[in-house]
């Protein structure tokens, strides 16, 4: 009975003892809240801005080319991605002036050149490395592998002739701005399509970057004999861009365009795996205005 007596009082401190420092604590934590409302908002981690990520260094202009279907695939969309942005930007923002383009639209188009190049050259590589790009891309580049193969058998022709193959000379070529002025011109005066006109000039010499007269004496910026720049020429001088354009927008209009450009362009060149290759060029010109800045841009790497 006297333990019982004892233990009475011990555990009613006991009790006591616990509701006191919960008590405490509870205090201690509505302290604690009241203090983290009045503290100033800390920046939630999802919400914090991220540092921007550096791109990529630009290609050499003689980048090596990978021969993996899947590290080229891969190669050939981020160039795309990148390239499509800086072009637009250099179209919009400058209007294409300046004597050259943007240094990373020029390494950008010239690695995404040699890359289509590189399928061009090797069927099988093109095939694996096609399958393994977005539709949208794989649309874009498979026309210009295929015209690329058919310039190949036209060069491969043409080297057939008798003679020793022509030196090569490169130049700069006139600002994009200027040959954009001079294709415009000559649409207005003679209803030819500027698309065309520049889709020609790109096919003959890379819009006047080769210098050089081919085996059969063609010369200028866009290639033309010299019997037929007497007939077409205007008297100007055949390796003046301006004059050229406007030379051969009197030739293409002389023989059908733009009702039929196939058959104005037979006459210009007479292949039809030259027509084809002009016509996907200009095609590709006239639906992208990112195309003929992409296309200027591209060096000419031996």
């Amino acid at each position: 009975m006297r333990l019982r007596g004892v233990l009475g009082p011990v555990r009613a401190w006991t009790a006591v003892a616990v509701v006191v420092v919960l008590g405490a604590v509870a205090v201690a934590h509505a302290a604690s809240r009241l203090a983290e409302d009045d503290a100033p908002p800390s920046p939630s981690p999802s919400r914090g801005a991220a540092p921007a990520a550096a791109p990529p260094p630009l290609p050499a202009l003689d980048e090596h080319v990978a021969h993996g279907p899947r590290t080229l695939a891969r190669r050939l969309r981020e160039t795309a991605v990148r390239l499509d942005e800086d072009a637009a930007r250099w179209r919009r923002d400058d209007g294409l002036r300046g004597t050259s383009p943007p240094t990373a639209v020029t390494r950008l188009a010239t690695y995404e050149s040699r890359m289509i190049a590189a399928l061009a050259a090797r069927p099988g590589l093109g095939r694996a490395v096609l399958r393994r790009l977005p539709a949208r891309l794989a649309h874009r580049v498979a026309p210009e592998v295929r015209a690329l193969r058919e310039l190949r058998r036209l060069h491969a022709l043409s080297q057939r002739r008798p003679g020793p193959p022509p030196k090569v000379r490169l130049g700069p070529p006139a600002p994009a701005a200027a040959l954009l002025r001079h294709y415009r011109a000559a649409q207005r005066r003679f209803g030819v399509g500027w698309h065309v006109l520049a889709a020609v000039n790109y096919v003959e010499s890379r819009f006047g970057r080769y210098r050089n007269e081919s085996i059969s004496g063609a010369r200028g910026p866009m290639q033309f004999m010299p019997a037929t720049w007497r007939a077409y020429g205007l008297g100007g001088d055949v390796r003046r861009p301006r004059d050229a354009i406007l030379g051969a927008a009197n030739l293409l209009r002389a023989n059908g365009a733009p009702r039929d450009y196939r058959r104005a362009l037979y006459h210009y060149n007479p292949s039809s795996l030259y027509v084809r290759t002009v016509r996907m060029y200009a095609n590709r010109m006239a639906r992208d205005p990112r195309a003929y800045p992409i296309l200027y841009a591209r060096e000419v790497v031996r």
